[in-house]
C-alpha cells in the first residue's frame, strides 16, 4: 500500500481483503507470526495486545456508569466541543448508519451517538459509553490505537484483534489540549465496510482539528505560572507548593498520591489509584479513601477533586520537566533539572515504573550523548556512583587515572563471582540498588 495508514485503498475488493486478514488473524493467535498482507501499524498493535494478554474473545468492561459517568463528562475537556462533533459528524453518521464516538486519554468511551439500529449493535459488544477500548484490554481498534500511537488511525474489519469486533470498520484521530499539547482523547467514526476509503481518515483527522482550534479559542489566557508545582525528585517526601507561595511537605503516600494524579490530570479512579499504590491486594479501598480523606484536609476542600480523583489546578513537577526536556532532546536541560530518582524510597508499583523509566531514559540520553561533564555529574551523584555503564562511557570519553581506578572498583564488585552456574547466570545488583536502600530522612 502507497499509505500505510489507510486501511482499504481505491479499487480493493473489500471481501477479499476481510478474507485475506480473517486467515492472517488466526495464523497469528495460532502461532504468533504475522503474515506480510497485514499492515505494519496492524501488525505492531496485534504483537502489543498479545503483549498485553489480551484475548481475542475478550469483551469490553463498563468503568464508568450513571452518575460517575455524568460527572466524568461534564468536567472532560472535549465536552466543550461535544457541540462542535455533533455538528461536523452527527449527520454524516446517522444517514450513513454510523456511530460517532468520543473516548478520553485512556480510551475509555465518554459518548457514543448516531443511527439507533447501529447503536444496538454495538451495545451488544459494550461498545458504549463508560466502557474501556484501550488496545491494552480490548486489542487493535482505532479509537484504542489512536490514543496508544497519538496519531490518526484506521482499522478494517479482521484488523481488529478481537474476534466479535471484526465486523466493524472504524477511524479515530487523537485530540490534544492546544495549548500544552497533552494528549485529551480521541473522535472516532465506527460503522460498516464502506468506512474503509481514505477520505474518512481524513475526515475525521480534520475533525480533531476543528476541535483542537475550537478549544484554542475557549481557553483563558495562560497565567505565567501553574497553580501548583510539585518537588519530587531525590527526595521521599514531595514538596507542593500553591500559587498563594504556601509550602506544603507530603507524606511519603500522600507525595506517591500526587506524583499519580499529576501524571493524569484526567483523574484516575479508586481501583486505579489501589492498583498503582498497594503492592499487597488485602488493602482495601476504605482505606485508599481515608488515605484520600486526609489529603484533602491537608490540600484544602477545593483542590481535590473525586469521581474519579483528581487534581482542580494545573501541576507543574519537576520530573514532567525532565520528561519533557527528554523528549525534544534536550538533554544538558534534563539532566539540570534531574535532582535525583523519583520518590527513591517508594514501593508504590505505578511510581517504581515512572522512576524506572525516568531515570532509564535519563540514563540512556546521558549515555547516547557521551558528554564527559554530564556523565561526570551523574556518576559522582549518589544514584550514580555504581552505575557501571556510566563509568564506562566516562572511562571512553574522559580516561583520567581516578576514572579508570573506579571504573577497575566497579568491575571487580559488580563481576558475578564464577560465572554462570546451571542454566540461569546470577544477576548483578541494579545500578541504584544500594541508593534506593540507604536510610534517607
Amino acid at each position: 500500500m502507497t499509505d500505510p495508514w489507510v486501511a482499504l485503498e481505491p479499487g480493493t475488493d473489500p471481501s477479499e481483503r476481510v478474507r485475506v486478514l480473517r486467515r492472517a488473524h488466526e495464523t497469528f493467535t495460532a502461532a504468533g507470526t504475522v503474515p506480510r498482507p497485514v499492515r505494519s501499524v496492524v501488525a505492531d498493535s496485534w504483537r502489543r495486545s498479545a503483549g498485553a494478554h489480551v484475548s481475542p474473545d475478550a469483551s469490553a468492561s463498563v468503568e464508568l456508569s450513571d452518575g460517575d459517568l455524568g460527572a466524568y463528562r461534564a468536567e472532560h475537556p472535549l465536552a466543550r466541543v461535544m457541540p462542535l462533533f455533533r455538528e461536523l459528524m452527527g449527520t454524516f453518521a446517522r444517514d450513513g448508519q454510523h456511530l460517532l464516538a468520543v473516548c478520553d486519554a485512556h480510551g475509555r468511551l465518554l459518548w457514543v451517538e448516531g443511527d439507533p439500529t447501529t447503536r444496538q449493535r454495538a451495545d451488544r459488544m459494550n461498545f458504549v459509553p463508560g466502557a474501556r477500548w484501550s488496545e491494552t484490554t480490548m486489542g487493535t481498534n482505532a479509537p484504542g490505537t489512536a490514543v496508544a500511537l497519538d496519531r490518526p488511525v484506521q482499522v478494517f474489519a479482521a484488523e481488529h484483534f478481537i474476534r466479535r469486533v471484526q465486523p466493524w470498520t472504524c477511524a479515530a484521530a487523537p485530540v490534544h489540549d492546544p495549548r500544552s499539547g497533552r494528549l485529551l482523547g480521541a473522535v472516532d467514526i465506527t460503522g460498516g465496510d464502506g468506512l474503509a476509503h481514505p477520505h474518512s481518515l481524513a475526515f475525521v483527522q480534520a475533525v480533531a482539528r476543528a476541535a483542537e482550534s475550537q478549544l484554542a479559542l475557549l481557553a483563558p489566557a495562560p497565567s505565567d505560572t501553574a497553580s501548583l508545582r510539585l518537588t519530587a525528585l531525590g527526595r521521599d517526601e514531595a514538596l507542593l507548593v500553591t500559587d498563594t507561595g504556601r509550602k506544603i511537605r507530603l507524606s511519603r503516600r500522600h507525595s506517591e498520591i500526587l506524583v499519580l494524579l499529576a501524571r493524569h490530570p484526567e483523574g484516575l479512579t479508586g481501583d486505579e489509584l489501589l492498583c498503582a499504590l498497594y503492592e499487597d491486594e488485602s488493602v482495601t479501598p476504605v482505606t485508599l479513601r481515608a488515605e484520600l480523606a486526609r489529603l484533602r484536609r491537608v490540600l484544602g476542600p477545593d483542590v481535590l477533586r473525586s469521581r474519579p480523583y483528581r487534581l482542580a489546578a494545573p501541576v507543574d513537577s519537576d520530573f514532567g520537566t525532565v520528561e519533557r526536556r527528554l523528549g525534544t532532546g534536550a538533554v544538558t536541560a534534563a539532566a539540570a533539572a534531574f535532582g535525583g530518582p523519583l520518590l527513591p524510597g517508594s514501593q508504590a508499583p505505578a511510581v517504581v515504573r515512572i522512576r524506572r523509566r525516568l531515570t532509564d531514559g535519563m540514563r540512556a540520553a546521558l549515555i547516547a550523548r557521551g558528554d564527559p561533564d554530564l556523565l561526570a555529574d551523574w556518576a559522582h551523584a549518589p544514584w550514580g556512583e555504581e552505575d557501571l555503564d556510566v563509568w564506562r562511557t566516562l572511562a571512553t570519553v574522559r580516561p583520567t587515572p581516578p576514572v579508570l581506578a573506579r571504573l577497575r572498583e566497579l568491575d571487580a564488585e559488580q563481576a558475578v563471582p564464577g560465572g554462570p552456574v546451571g542454566p540461569v547466570a546470577p544477576v548483578a545488583p541494579g545500578p541504584y540498588a544500594t541508593y534506593l536502600q540507604r536510610p534517607r530522612p
